[in-house]
């Protein structure tokens, strides 16, 4: 998959019905679509996030029950634990009959994913019309936009943008491995790459890294080699870690100072490159854990994004799930 690839068309389906095997056609058109969506009854939105799922139930339009529980995406944790969280969400807002859920989450890259998932919460809700697709696309909702650029800064990292004719296109979203870069886990990452370049040059643990050997349990930098890549620990812990590069550099060290920039910096590229794809001037909305509450990562953003003459940024100043009725309201 390149940068330029789009998302997914969403995948849609009433409970119960057919989705296709891997051998069969991967457009999510090719899946039985259910009638209208209601206008009035239980609506029940998912955001599925590397280190936690929300959920709010909806009734006749307004927010009556909001839960968070464990993460739910199959590429962050196993089906079981998805499985198991997804149980423990619906046992508490999923009561009676639901007309329709409607789930983001990262990861959603073909309509494969967005099946998999659906089957996961299919048992759930008997009867009620499912769709899936990427998290961004809450975001966008959820900022009150039909069209711009939804930029993910969490766990993981993305943009994804959608322009007045319905054309769309990404940046980023590939993963940890791949990159995510300007996420929780980047900084993590590096965090402990700029501890172990220190040692390696006989240098004494600078702030960050003594904040970074306490917050892993660590009496020495060369430990958290073993550690990085124990199974004990993987991208929701190292994104964790995040915080100890933003508390650093509030306190004025110029090293963390300079990883926030550079975070900010990696995401309004990914932010321009969208807006340059679809011809657009904005607006680009920011969002997700450290998008919606790192005040220096939003000024290096909104920085970086005026020096390329994009001056309509916006933080969501709302969980992203709470763009579920608008799509919803969409779909017709």
């Amino acid at each position: 998959m390149t940068d330029s690839d789009n998302l997914p068309d969403a995948l849609s389906v009433p409970s119960g019905s057919a989705v296709p095997s891997s051998g069969a056609a991967a457009s999510a058109d090719a899946l039985p679509l259910a009638g209208a969506v209601p206008s009035a009854g239980v609506v029940i939105g998912l955001d599925i996030g590397g280190t936690k799922t929300r959920g709010v139930r909806f009734e006749n339009g307004k927010p009556v029950a909001d839960e968070i529980v464990g993460s739910s995406n199959v590429q962050n944790v196993s089906r079981d634990e998805a499985a198991s969280h997804l149980a423990e969400l619906f046992a508490k807002i999923g009561q009676g009959p639901v007309a329709y859920v409607y789930a983001g989450a990262g990861g959603i890259d073909t309509a494969e994913d967005a099946a998999a998932l659906a089957a996961l919460i299919e048992p759930h809700v008997p009867g009620a019309r499912i769709t899936v697709v990427h998290d961004s696309r809450l975001l966008l909702a959820a900022g009150g936009a039909s069209e711009g650029v939804a930029v993910i800064a969490g766990t993981g990292s993305a943009a994804w943008g959608r322009n007045g004719l319905g054309e769309e296109a990404r940046a980023g979203g590939w993963g940890y491995l791949l990159g995510d870069e300007g996420s929780g886990y980047w900084l993590g990452r590096e965090a402990v790459r700029h501890s172990l370049r220190r040692m390696n040059q006989g240098l004494e643990p600078d702030a960050l890294t003594r904040a970074l050997l306490e917050s892993c349990g660590l009496d020495e930098p060369n430990k958290l080699i073993a550690l990085f890549h124990s199974p004990a620990t993987g991208r929701r812990y190292w994104a964790q870690q995040a915080r100890l590069v933003v508390e650093a550099a509030d306190a004025g060290h110029g090293v963390s100072q300079g990883l926030v920039d550079q975070a900010g910096r990696d995401l309004a590229e990914m932010a321009a490159q969208v807006l340059r794809q679809l011809k657009l001037e904005g607006p680009v909305i920011l969002g997700s854990g450290l998008g919606m509450n790192v005040v220096r990562l939003q000024d290096s953003f909104r920085n970086h994004l005026a020096a390329a003459g994009v001056t309509d940024v916006r933080v969501l100043d709302r969980e992203p799930v709470f763009g579920v009725l608008q799509l919803v309201g969409e779909l017709g």
